[in-house]
């Protein structure tokens, strides 16, 4: 399972905006699971993210499809402006069993 993670800082003023644009990427078929969520800000040490996407793919070509659908090229267009950082990690979940 292909896990992909975003995060993003975004001013009060568009996180509404940004927030509604990137849930318009759950329309892309590749994903298996697709969220995104609003920060709580719970963390003891460190708030500083605003927006998390979270996707789960069957296998890379599905992420590297979910990134090449054009829908994709057009909302990440439309959000960059909105937002002030972007951290993104996609990782390989192994369970315990597997070590």
């Amino acid at each position: 399972m292909i896990r992909h993670i975003v995060f993003f800082t975004v001013s009060e003023a568009n996180l509404a905006n940004a927030r509604s644009r990137l849930l318009r990427l759950g329309e892309i078929p590749d994903a298996k699971l697709f969220e995104v969520g609003i920060n709580l800000k719970r963390d003891l040490y460190a708030n500083d993210v605003d927006l998390v996407v979270y996707a789960e793919f069957e296998t890379v070509a599905d992420l590297d499809a979910y990134k090449a659908h054009p829908l994709y090229g057009e909302i990440t267009a439309a959000v960059r402006p909105l937002r002030d950082t972007r951290v993104a990690a996609d990782f390989d979940s192994v369970s315990a069993a597997q070590f």
